[in-house]
């Protein structure tokens, strides 16, 4: 069974559809006019995967990793612009939309939240199109689902 997502968030379902069977990922920023802008990244994984095999042993079809010094430059130009970063978004491929305990430990190491306030989108992909989604936020210690539309309803 598909699932919609909101109209805001179309261009997330098109971009983890293309990557599909590996996970997509991106960001999501909202502006000062309460617009949301969907940024798709590139999932580097397997790129870091083939050079450290032992701190990177997942491939793109279950693992995602955005790049360090692209993620900061595409949240200096958006903040530039007058956006603020709400969700880091990614897929999982035909395997559901959850947030996984290694999700779950590169969001919030130890406990301690790597970007505060901020929601995670997981988004289902199975067979190529999208089934399920899923936002994710860190609150009293632990992830609370929220649901893809409390993503775009309210402040982060």
């Amino acid at each position: 069974m598909a699932v919609t997502l909101p109209e805001s968030l179309r261009e997330v379902a098109s971009h983890v559809e293309s990557t599909w069977p590996e996970e997509g990922c991106g960001l999501i920023f909202r502006g000062a006019d309460g617009a949301v802008r969907v940024q798709p990244m590139k999932n580097l994984y397997d790129r870091y995967h083939q050079r450290l095999p032992a701190q990177f042993p997942r491939t793109n079809r279950t693992a995602y990793f955005i790049n360090p010094p692209e993620f900061a430059r595409a949240v200096d130009e958006a903040e530039a612009r007058g956006e603020v970063l709400i969700s880091i978004f990614h897929s999982h491929a035909d395997v559901g939309a959850y947030f996984s305990q290694e999700d779950q430990a590169m969001a919030a190491p130890q406990g301690v939240e790597q970007h505060p306030g901020i929601a995670f989108l997981v988004v289902a992909v199975d067979q190529g199109r999208v089934t399920d989604a899923r936002a994710f936020r860190f609150r009293q210690g632990a992830f609370q689902d929220l649901g893809p539309e409390t993503l775009v309803n309210q402040a982060p």
